[in-house]
């Protein structure tokens, strides 16, 4: 029938329509799928990649940290050359500022004259009205060009000065760094601190850590005193790295073994140590700088408490010949600091505090090097004019007053010491042996050898040697390990004002610099002196 093959080529071209429709749905799930796979993919690959960025971040981080004293090593050291090199002004370049427009000219604005024809049927008077319209024009261009020329001036003149004013800056510089390496030279203490300041300006730590110290100089021993903030114990990573974990499609930290951290944490704060003294040991001369006193502090929360503690974690006395005997390249940094004779925290991490060697308060060290000049001019007492016994007197006066409960002069054949006292209160506590020496040069280590001597003779809790004069680094260092505290002529000068409210001078002062005099180094008492 007709129709029937009507109908099965009707038919056929269905069926081959449904074919080709399954045919392009089965195409467009196979895409997908592959998409789908291909994102999946991606993703993974992006997680692998955030996984391995971050652990290559935190690989970053410790190296930095493990370089942090090698990386000064190769360093230039800062130096007066250095800070006293003017930086070469740039030329003064004024640019559009250098020259002006040239002024309006009249040919630009004249209108042309009139020619032929035009002169005789009125051209000359609508000349003449162009003539005039022209002026005007040309009066306002001059005019506005003036202005614009007097603007010009004014910033040209203002570029300049302020150019000058750069200049003069820096030159103002340059003459101030050079009047600082002149005192600097000298010994001067400020001029000391402020050079040993910009030295640890200059160096560039890894991000995290603190900015902040505290320098002080003292010029009787040539040697610097730093109280040094010391990094937070987060800059130590508390991840080794991360691992993308598939099955869950998470990026999981690798946390680090808490003994890790702590080792490194330590060996840290010594390679801080050890960095800062050679940076000052390296930019200063031996004639202004023999040593350095370190103190590293850690500003934290008292976990006990819950209130704000710096606890010393480190402390360093380093003589320059021995410091500089050292291979700090190839040095175990704590090992160095074993050798070196420092005071570490045997357990920095839990905070865990040590005494300083020279725990100190800047004002400590501003004293007046005049003192010996003016004394005869002045209505003060003069300590040295007081008889052995009135200043032994006096001391006892002081420490009375800051609340010994009992004072009982020893017999002078107990190896010299002038006195007891006991006190619960008191910086000494317990029983306390005083020796007063009025001298006029350097206390040497003998003085306070002498001291120790005595107080386990009687058994004593600590020692007390007040002198009008100073003592050396050797004798501070030793009476630190020794429960000796020693009050040299400032600060009893201080401590009779503020607990006696007598002015005093005590007759003697610390040189500038010292020097290679016998008296100086020995110790030995003055030709008045008991």
């Amino acid at each position: 029938m007709p129709g029937g093959g009507g109908r099965s080529e009707w038919e056929r071209r269905m069926a081959a329509q449904r074919r080709e429709a399954e045919r392009q749905a089965k195409e467009q799930a196979r895409l997908a799928r592959e998409r789908e796979r291909a994102a999946k993919e991606a993703h993974l690959l992006a997680q692998q990649g955030v996984a391995e960025a971050k652990s290559a971040a935190v690989e970053q981080r410790v190296r930095d940290l493990d370089e942090v004293l090698a990386s000064a090593l190769p360093r230039r050291p800062v130096s007066f050359s250095g800070l006293t090199a003017p930086s070469a002004p740039p030329r003064f370049e004024p640019g559009v500022l250098a020259a002006g427009n040239p002024p309006p000219g009249w040919a630009d604005f004249a209108p042309a004259d009139p020619k032929g024809l035009a002169r005789i049927f009125g051209g000359n008077s609508r000349h003449a009205r162009e003539v005039a319209e022209a002026q005007v024009r040309f009066d306002v261009a001059v005019e506005a060009h003036a202005q614009a020329e007097a603007a010009r001036q004014r910033a040209l003149a203002n570029a300049k000065a302020a150019y000058d004013l750069q200049v003069g800056a820096d030159q103002k510089r340059v003459a101030d760094v050079r009047a600082r390496q002149s005192a600097f030279i000298s010994g001067d203490p400020e001029a000391v601190e402020w050079f040993v300041s910009r030295v640890l300006d200059g160096s560039r730590y890894p991000r995290g850590f603190p900015r902040r110290y505290q320098v002080a100089y003292r010029p009787e021993n040539r040697d610097v005193v730093v109280e040094f903030e010391l990094p937070p114990q987060a800059v130590v990573p508390a991840m080794r790295g991360y691992r993308y974990v598939k099955a869950r499609d998470a990026i999981d930290p690798l946390p680090r073994p808490q003994n890790e951290t702590r080792q490194r944490y330590k060996r840290l704060i010594a390679c801080v140590a050890l960095r800062t003294l050679h940076e000052i040991f390296t930019a200063t001369p031996s004639e202004v700088v023999e040593a350095v006193v370190f103190n590293g502090r850690l500003s934290t929360t008292d976990r006990a408490t819950g209130k704000p503690a710096r606890p010393h974690l480190l402390s360093v006395s380093a003589e320059r010949a021995v410091f500089e005997d050292l291979v700090l390249a190839a040095v175990e940094p704590a090992a160095c600091l074993t050798q070196l004779n420092a005071l570490v925290s045997p357990n920095p991490y839990d905070l865990e505090a040590v005494e300083p060697f020279i725990a100190f308060d800047l004002k400590r060290f501003r004293f007046t090097d005049d003192m010996d000049v003016i004394a005869g001019l002045d209505s003060r007492p003069n300590l040295l004019n007081l008889t052995p016994t009135e200043f032994e007197h006096l001391v006892k006066q002081l420490f009375v007053a800051m609340g010994a409960e009992a004072w009982t002069t020893i017999p002078s054949k107990d190896g010299g010491v002038d006195a007891v006292a006991t006190s619960k209160h008191l910086f000494f506590g317990g029983v306390c042996l005083i020796q007063a020496k009025r001298w006029t040069g350097l206390v040497g280590l003998e003085a306070v050898h002498a001291l120790t001597g005595v107080m386990a003779d009687h058994n004593a809790t600590t020692g007390v040697l007040v002198t009008t004069s100073w003592f050396g680094r050797a004798s501070e260092q030793f009476a630190n390990r020794n429960r000796i505290t020693l009050i040299n002529g400032a600060e009893l000068k201080q401590l009779l004002k503020k607990y006696l409210d007598k002015d005093v001078i005590p007759g003697t002062s610390p040189p500038k610099r010292l020097r290679a005099s016998a008296n100086l180094q020995t110790g030995r008492p003055g030709p008045d002196q008991p």
